[in-house]
């Protein structure tokens, strides 16, 4: 029964017409991080960048480096889509998106994550084999057909994804259709729909549609008598998230993913109307079979438990950040903030308050108020630029306040603690984060 489950070989058109996808739409993402001036606000300007913490030496490359660097990406993602010198193309972009996505958390989103997760996966797909340049090339590779276990990967990494997106909704500030009056707040003057999206009622549709949808549609999608249906509502909702959101590629990558779902003669029929249909439809069993399993048993138990450690951190996520990214907690809060630096001269005790606009962007600056990743690590910076002029010192955190979904601003961080001097616990709980303070659970 799992043989015939994961290793019965199976028509690759859906794979194929995915990798065609996939490099366009990560081509767009990068050559449009250039044009829109995305690189520029968040790798160019900023003196320095808030990386993933671990990873300091990972820094953008100087002048003109990085439009180069994205340059490159898209075009990476150009042959992917051609599939030429696939195997080489799609292992350098994974690298290099990685790169970029630990290099910064400013412009976070959860969409970056994703797209590492499936730029890793498509390194390891035989992508290439039909309906590209490299098969065109060299028709040894050439194949209509893939395992079956290709297309379980994608599924089983979409349902991980859209389910925990959908558990966590279901907390009291989305069912109560807070956050989605917060969501929609600056969305007032959006021609047509603007006025719309001001409604209580159209809030209570979206806060109850969107936990339904994540939780369903992708059983949904597998089920043949509902995958119409299940098409055309991914089809509105993710395109209504084009719009009022603007996330770049992530509602077209999530449309992109349904071809999985869908007959492979529904896809040639649309998409490869001269390919050839596969029919054999036999079980070959690879002869790496058991490394191969234990290769997927291990991404899909991290896939599955990483989303769940925050529940083993003290404290609520929602007040902490701890154990919030990397686990699908998707447009679920509104943080903001306020906060001082106090700097220390160890030696004199002669004390200094930072002026945080020498050092910080205004978007890194509001990151860094209501943030306590942000906060550490700046003050981290803070000592290394005294260290530079030879003066060591204490860095401490005043007047930190709060907001969490509009509530009033509460007491963040203990103004005693020297944070500069304190290490970062990436798997417990922060104690110089103070207890939490949110009135509603």
């Amino acid at each position: 029964m799992l043989h015939r489950f994961l290793f019965q070989r199976i028509d690759n058109s859906s794979l194929i017409i995915f990798r065609i996808f996939f490099g366009i739409l990560v081509a767009l993402e990068c050559y449009g991080a250039i044009f829109t001036g995305w690189i520029k606000k968040t790798l160019v300007e900023p003196s320095f960048t808030f990386n993933f913490i671990g990873l300091e030496w990972l820094q953008p490359l100087a002048g003109n480096g990085m439009y180069f660097y994205f340059f490159v990406m898209g075009t990476l993602g150009v042959c992917i889509a051609i599939g030429y010198k696939y195997r080489f193309s799609s292992i350098a972009f994974f690298i290099l998106w990685s790169a970029v996505y630990l290099m910064q958390k400013t412009s976070y989103n959860n969409h970056y994550y994703l797209l590492v997760l499936i730029a890793l996966i498509m390194c390891f797909l035989p992508a290439e084999k039909s309906n590209s340049v490299d098969a065109k090339q060299n028709k040894v590779i050439q194949s209509n057909s893939m395992h079956a276990y290709v297309k379980w990967i994608i599924v089983a990494q979409l349902f991980i994804v859209y389910t925990y997106a959908s558990v966590a909704k279901m907390y009291g500030d989305w069912l109560d259709f807070g956050m989605l009056k917060l969501l929609m707040q600056n969305k007032a003057d959006y021609y047509f729909i603007g006025g719309f999206l001001q409604q209580h009622w159209a809030h209570v549709i979206m806060g109850i549609f969107g936990i339904l949808f994540d939780l369903l549609i992708v059983p949904a999608l597998l089920y043949k008598p509902t995958r119409k249906v299940a098409f055309f509502l991914s089809l509105f909702f993710h395109l209504f998230n084009a719009v009022v959101f603007q996330i770049g590629i992530f509602p077209f990558l999530s449309l992109a993913f349904t071809v999985f779902f869908f007959e492979p003669e529904t896809i040639r029929k649309i998409f490869f109307t001269k390919k050839l249909r596969y029919t054999e439809n036999k079980i070959e069993t690879p002869k790496n079979k058991n490394v191969l399993l234990g290769i997927l048993g291990v991404y899909f138990v991290i896939q599955i438990f990483l989303p769940l450690r925050h529940h083993f951190i003290t404290d609520n996520v929602l007040w902490t950040e701890e154990g919030h990214r990397l686990s699908w907690r998707m447009m679920l809060r509104s943080r903001r903030g306020s906060i001082h630096f106090r700097v220390v001269n160890k030696n004199t005790g002669k004390e200094t308050l930072v002026k945080q606009d020498n050092y910080l962007t205004p978007k890194q600056k509001a990151r860094v108020a209501a943030y306590p990743d942000f906060i550490w690590q700046f003050a981290q910076h803070i000592k290394k630029e005294y260290q530079k002029k030879g003066e060591e010192v204490s860095v401490y955190a005043i007047n930190s306040k709060i907001s969490i979904n509009a509530r009033p601003m509460k007491a963040f961080i203990n103004p005693e603690i020297d944070l500069a001097n304190t290490p970062w616990n990436h798997f417990e709980h922060n104690d110089w984060i103070l207890t939490s303070q949110l009135t509603e659970e």
